[in-house]
């Protein structure tokens, strides 16, 4: 039985397969959105916490990206009435969902690169499964 929008009914449409690659593509693309995405599934923080998270990024760079996800649904801004006024900032539900994504990512670039590019990667995996 086919399922409309499924993996597999998609990948025999080739025009919808590539069209669906290109929308998530299109969210995720750049440097730094999945390290955002992958540090706000730890739960929500704010903006210093996130930046303070993810090695090398600019306050400015962080402010884009961040802004980027939240027009494209994957994030949430919250801001609560407290003096100085708290920002925090969440994943939605479709962000909360790419976090699937996420763990095969991790699965997948670990197993590459123990086979590949580096045999002490061991350690990281350990730390990872343990997770």
């Amino acid at each position: 039985m086919k399922t409309k929008g499924t993996y597999h009914s998609l990948k025999k449409c080739s025009k919808a397969y590539a069209l669906a690659i290109n929308d998530t593509l299109n969210v995720i693309s750049g440097k730094w959105k999945l390290s955002i995405v992958g540090a706000l599934s730890c739960g929500n923080k704010r903006f210093t916490e996130i930046q303070n998270s993810i090695e090398a990024i600019t306050p400015r760079m962080l402010s884009k990206e961040l802004k980027e996800l939240e027009l494209n649904g994957m994030i949430s801004r919250n801001i609560f009435n407290t003096k100085p006024v708290t920002i925090e900032y969440s994943l939605t539900d479709s962000g909360k969902r790419f976090d699937k994504v996420l763990e095969e990512m991790i699965t997948w670039g670990l197993a590459h690169r123990q086979a590949n590019l580096n045999p002490q990667i061991e350690e990281a995996a350990v730390v990872y499964a343990e997770r």
